[in-house]
């Protein structure tokens, strides 16, 4: 079969990434897919072209392989041996029971097949019969099968849960690896020869659409630590995409993120609330109660305080975790006029000011006046 630029058939540059093969990949894929081109002939072999090249690119080990070697890449070993490891035959035998191509060392795999199972050089066959891939009953890969996909969701914890911790359950929209499949993407079709078994060619995946994975909504319950702040990153291992044994399955990432609340605010670990004083409470100082996130407690302003005046608790914000110490919990002073006042009150207050204004006390606008 005729070697195939695997980096041009993806469009993209010899040295690309892994994200940009995937990327390209899939945009190329959605283009040509059977589905969105029914009776397409062409569109059908383009669409098993990107497949074969991605399958060879997404592969750290086979790419090294194929830009290593180029056009002889899949070119591990003789024939002769091929036979000998996938036949089931003895070195020097012509055949096996199990034919790699055509009858009567008429060639060997394509360079779709010999990349789509393992090249010649590695990998390949066992003949333990149990976990076969599909459409090769009694074989099975030697190497490691591929793991689940990782999967990335977010959160929302109020402020008060993220502080106690909490157990909350999330829905997860996931892409589990297809068994049809094997997670390829491709299904392989063969024919018998008398007693040996032929493939033939191999057809994207019914089930998944050559994807190689199909989409999975579950809900999970996970368990929110004490302490956690905006933007932290818990791994769920285990949690993600479906692989073929429980432990390939993929792991969670989960995000987590603070539900604004009606009276904190969150810098870190540290809270800030703005605390409404009346005027004479800031001027004469006061002991008032405060809202906490674990209840309320006393707080003393002191006399003369003004508009913007902090006041800390320390240790009262969010928790530590490890080495992180507990935040703090920060007032913020926003002195209020009284308000609804009667008559008696009114007076009292002019008189207040008849005597401030015979003092000759300092204007509080003079900055504002400076030229």
């Amino acid at each position: 079969m005729e070697f195939r630029d695997y980096y041009k058939t993806l469009g993209v540059e010899r040295g690309a990434t892994q994200a940009e093969i995937k990327s390209a990949y899939r945009k190329l894929a959605r283009k040509h897919h059977p589905d969105v081109n029914p009776n397409n002939k062409d569109a059908e072999t383009r669409f098993k072209q990107i497949n074969e090249a991605y399958q060879v690119l997404s592969d750290a080990a086979k790419r090294k392989k194929y830009d290593e070697l180029g056009a002889d890449w899949e070119r591990g070993t003789t024939e002769e041996e091929m036979r000998r490891r996938y036949g089931g035959a003895p070195p020097g035998a012509g055949g096996g029971a199990y034919d790699a191509g055509e009858p009567n060392g008429g060639g060997g795999f394509s360079d779709f097949f010999e990349q789509f199972f393992g090249g010649l050089g590695g990998g390949g066959f066992s003949t333990r019969g149990a976990g076969a891939p599909r459409g090769f009953p009694g074989y099975e890969f030697s190497e490691e099968p591929p793991r689940g996909n990782n999967i990335e969701a977010q959160v929302e914890v109020p402020l008060r849960e993220a502080m106690r911790g909490a157990k909350m359950r999330i829905s997860l929209n996931a892409e589990d690896r297809c068994t049809n499949c094997g997670g390829t993407g491709m299904v392989a079709r063969e024919e018998r020869r008398g007693k040996m078994r032929v493939v033939r060619s191999a057809e994207p995946c019914p089930v998944c659409h050559g994807r190689g994975t199909i989409p999975a909504n579950r809900s999970l319950e996970v368990t929110i630590p004490p302490g956690v702040v905006d933007g932290t990153r818990m791994r769920l291992k285990g949690q993600g995409g479906k692989g073929p044994r429980p432990d390939l399955n993929g792991d969670l990432f989960l995000t987590v993120h603070l539900k604004p609340d009606r009276v904190f605010s969150v810098s870190g670990r540290d809270l800030r609330c703005d605390l409404p004083v009346w005027d004479y409470e800031a001027a004469l100082g006061a002991e008032i109660t405060v809202p906490t996130l674990d209840g309320r407690v006393s707080l003393r302003i002191p006399s003369e305080s003004q508009t913007g005046r902090v006041m800390r608790l320390r240790g009262r914000g969010l928790p530590g975790r490890g080495k992180e110490a507990a935040g703090d919990l920060l007032y913020e002073l926003k002195v209020l006029a009284p308000t609804d006042m009667t008559d008696e009150e009114r007076n009292l207050m002019q008189e207040f000011a008849n005597r401030r204004s015979s003092r000759t006390v300092p204007d509080p606008r003079a900055d504002l006046m400076r030229e």
